[in-house]
C-alpha cells in the first residue's frame, strides 16, 4: 500500500472508531430505573456467572498467546526496521494516530475509568459507576503484572539496539535499567487491552449483543495501540503480543471474579457509597455496607 493509501485508511478507520464510539454513550447514560423498565437487567450483580474462575478454555487462550508471542521473535527484527521505514516516519497521520492512541491508552486509561465511576456515582448510573470500577481495577491488575515483568526480564528496548538485537535480555535489568530495559511486555498495549476487555465484558452483561460491535472497536483500538509502540521503537512486536495476553485476561478475570462475588469488599464500599449535596452548596458522601 501507498503512503497516500495507507493515510487514506487510516482517516478511514479513526472516523468509524469515533463512529462506532458514540454507540455506547446512550447506555451509558441511561439511568437504571429506565433500562429495567425496558426488561433489562436492573442489577449486574443480579445474576453471577457460574462455573471455576479459570477454565479449560483460558488455557487454550493463554496457549494461542504464548505460541504466538514465541512465532513473532524471529520477525521481530524484521517488522522493527518495517516500522522505522522513512516513508511511514515520515508521515504526519501516522505520528497522529500513534501519538493519539498512545495518550489513549495511558494516561487516558487511568482518567476515564475514574471519571466512570465519579460519574456514575454522581449521577445515579450505575452501570457506568460498575464499569468505571471494575475496567479501573483491571488496568491496575495489568500494569502491576506488566511492571513486575518488564523488570524480570530485562529485555532491550529496540531504539537502544539500533533495531537489530530483539534478543537482548538481562535478568532482573529491568528493575536497574527501566528506560532501556522495559520493553517486554509493552505497558500501553496491556493497558489498552485490559479496558478493552473489561469493557466488553461489562457491557456485555446489560447490553446483550453488543460484543459485536464493542469488541472490534476495543480490541481494534488497543491492537491500534501496541503497534504505535512499534511506531515509536520502544517495542518489539513480541512485546505487544504477550501485552495483549496480560491486559484480555486481567479485563476478563476481574469483572468475572467481581461478578462471581458481588460482596467482595471493593465492590461493598465503592459501590455502595452515595453522594448527595448539602444545604450549604457542598457535598455529603455516604456508606451504606452490608456483610452477607
Amino acid at each position: 500500500m501507498t503512503g497516500a493509501g495507507w493515510a487514506s485508511e487510516m482517516r478511514r478507520r479513526v472516523r468509524s472508531a469515533l463512529a462506532a464510539a458514540l454507540l455506547i454513550v446512550p447506555a451509558l447514560g441511561t439511568p437504571l430505573h429506565a433500562q429495567a423498565s425496558r426488561g433489562q437487567p436492573s442489577d449486574t450483580t443480579a445474576a453471577p456467572p457460574s462455573g471455576p474462575l479459570f477454565t479449560a478454555h483460558d488455557a487454550v487462550v493463554a496457549g494461542a498467546f504464548v505460541a504466538g508471542t514465541a512465532a513473532l521473535f524471529p520477525f521481530d527484527e524484521r517488522l522493527a526496521h518495517w516500522f522505522q521505514r522513512p516513508s511511514l516516519q515520515n508521515s504526519d497521520v501516522a505520528s497522529h494516530v500513534a501519538t493519539a492512541a498512545r495518550v489513549l491508552a495511558i494516561p487516558g486509561t487511568l482518567i476515564i475509568t475514574p471519571a466512570l465511576y465519579i460519574v456514575g456515582r454522581v449521577g445515579h448510573h450505575p452501570h457506568a459507576a460498575d464499569l468505571g470500577l471494575h475496567a479501573g481495577e483491571s488496568v491496575v491488575v495489568a500494569l502491576g503484572t506488566t511492571f513486575f515483568l518488564k523488570g524480570l526480564v530485562g529485555r532491550a528496548r529496540p531504539f537502544v539496539v539500533n533495531d537489530t538485537n530483539p534478543f537482548d535480555f538481562k535478568f532482573g535489568g529491568g528493575f536497574t535499567d527501566a528506560e532501556n530495559r522495559s520493553s517486554f511486555p509493552s505497558g500501553h498495549a496491556t493497558a489498552a487491552f485490559a479496558m478493552a476487555a473489561a469493557t466488553t465484558a461489562e457491557t456485555s452483561r446489560w447490553w446483550p449483543g453488543s460484543a459485536r460491535y464493542m469488541a472490534p472497536l476495543l480490541y481494534g483500538a488497543a491492537t491500534l495501540t501496541g503497534l504505535s509502540r512499534m511506531y515509536d521503537d520502544d517495542h518489539w512486536a513480541s512485546d505487544i503480543m504477550f501485552a495483549a495476553a496480560i491486559g484480555t485476561f486481567s479485563g476478563w478475570k476481574v469483572v468475572r471474579f467481581n461478578h462471581q462475588h458481588p460482596d467482595n469488599w471493593i465492590d461493598r464500599w465503592l459501590l455502595s457509597a452515595s453522594i448527595a449535596p448539602t444545604g450549604a452548596g457542598g457535598a455529603l458522601v455516604v456508606w451504606s455496607v452490608t456483610t452477607r
